[in-house]
């Protein structure tokens, strides 16, 4: 009994809370999107029916998009899973609404919820109120970049999954090409393999097809190119192979597509001054899926700062950051604001004045998995930020390390990308001394605080 008014004292109080709240977005709507149909909800006092469901097509949306121009709607916030928001959020956005997605995760944290109320009915309520943040999503030009480069990932990770078959091929007929070359479908693996498929089988022949830059000699490779050909084995290998070289050609039409579009949108800096500047020479290894086109150009150009000066961001990686979070910083007012979106910076748990946990928080986010793949990729670099991932790596352990160095990258990005310039490696020599310099200083605040006099040790012998 005493629980029972415990419970029912409990409700009345968050309920008399919310009550008690303020509206602030007057002219508020709420949609719960489904696979079928949407259910939107608007102020009581705008339509005798103030709840309606309208179906998932889109002469639907386009009558869904009229009845809240005539309820005198200005906002709107939905909640989906899935893509079926984005056709709703591009058709009102384009009519004048502004219209925020929020996580279904923080709808469902917030207390107070009634189980007669209608979803869509407790988003107009919350959004109101102005209890509800939206996700970030750039502007459409950027998201129509961002399809298309998501899209030639997709077909990268395709093709790799035929390139795996392909060993797997190669390995049941004990052809042990992958432990001489490091890629079967480089110039020297592509010519092995299509002679092989064209009848050759002796390993001297094969061996002869490689290119001058393989540093393994004939003899290793012909050991590695006797094995038990088979036919079953052989016909896979073909079609893995055709598969293959058809999303090459896919991937090719898609670096068309993102080169025309590059080309169209506006630049923030010209390209002849672009390419009248003295390029260094180049220090970066290139993925092998690098677009023929210049592509680092082009992101120089749109967005006005050569991001892949900075150690560890290829241009592929500088085009998957800039697709993910825009061209514009100003959708970020601080660099913390965009390294907590990233999921980069550390956590801040605190109760009772002690910090329960530092870790940061677990986000699915493009960027920043560009960012952490940066990091690592600074594990042999010796360059300033190479020496603080090593560092780190030497006290924390790789994951951490790999974290804390992501997070240092996103905040030099995000400096670059506010204030323009360009980003100059101290060199590792510079970040060395810098380092035993704050070592010795804190080293000197501990004496002192205990009493002691650092003596510095006598150059003789």
């Amino acid at each position: 009994m005493g629980k029972s008014r415990a419970k029912s004292s409990s409700k009345a109080s968050k309920k008399k809370s919310l009550d008690s709240l303020k509206p602030i977005n007057l002219n508020a709507a709420g949609i719960d999107i489904g696979a079928d149909s949407h259910w939107v909800s608007v102020p009581p006092d705008r339509d005798e029916q103030n709840v309606r469901e309208f179906r998932c097509y889109t002469t639907d949306i386009y009558a869904l998009a009229d009845w809240l121009k005539q309820c005198q709607v200005e906002t709107v916030v939905m909640e989906s899973t899935g893509v079926y928001w984005i056709p709703v959020f591009q058709i009102l956005e384009t009519r004048g609404f502004e219209v925020l997605l929020v996580n279904s995760h923080h709808v469902k944290t917030v207390p107070g919820r009634k189980s007669d109320v209608l979803d869509c009915q407790w988003l107009q309520q919350l959004h109101s109120y102005g209890l509800l943040a939206g996700s970030f999503r750039p502007r459409d030009e950027i998201c129509v970049l961002r399809s298309y480069i998501r899209h030639r990932d997709n077909l990268i990770r395709s093709a790799g999954t035929h390139v795996q078959r392909m060993q797997k091929a190669l390995t049941q007929m004990n052809l042990q090409l992958h432990r001489v070359i490091s890629d079967i479908t480089g110039k020297t693996g592509l010519k092995i393999i299509r002679a092989m498929l064209a009848g050759e089988r002796n390993p001297e022949t094969l061996a002869s097809l490689k290119d001058g830059r393989i540093r393994r000699t004939s003899e290793e490779i012909a050991a590695a190119l006797t094995g038990d050909y088979r036919a079953e084995h052989l016909f896979v290998l073909q079609q893995e192979l055709q598969l293959y070289e058809m999303y090459q050609q896919q991937i090719a039409q898609c670096d068309q597509e993102i080169e025309t579009y590059l080309t169209n949108l506006d630049s923030q800096v010209e390209l002849e001054k672009i390419e009248g500047e003295k390029k260094l020479p180049p220090t970066k290894k290139y993925s092998s899926n690098t677009p023929a086109f210049d592509l680092g150009g082009h992101l120089h150009r749109i967005s006005g700062v050569d991001f892949t000066r900075i150690d560890g961001l290829g241009v592929l990686t500088v085009q998957t950051i800039l697709s993910e979070v825009g061209l514009d910083p100003s959708r970020f007012p601080t660099v913390k604001h965009f390294t907590s979106w990233l999921g980069l910076c550390p956590g801040s748990r605190v109760s009772g004045g002690k910090v329960k946990s530092s870790q940061t928080r677990q986000v699915v986010n493009r960027a920043a998995n560009s960012f952490r793949m940066a990091a690592h990729a600074l594990s042999r670099s010796q360059t300033a930020l190479g020496a603080f991932f090593r560092r780190l790596r030497a006290r924390l352990g790789t994951p951490k390390a790999i974290t804390a160095t992501a997070h240092k990258l996103a905040r030099i990005f995000y400096c670059l990308w506010t204030k323009g310039g360009e980003y100059n490696d101290p060199g590792i020599d510079v970040y060395e001394q810098q380092y035993q310099q704050r070592v010795l200083k804190n080293l000197q605040r501990k004496a002192d605080q205990l009493g002691f006099e650092l003596v510095p040790l006598s150059n003789e012998s």
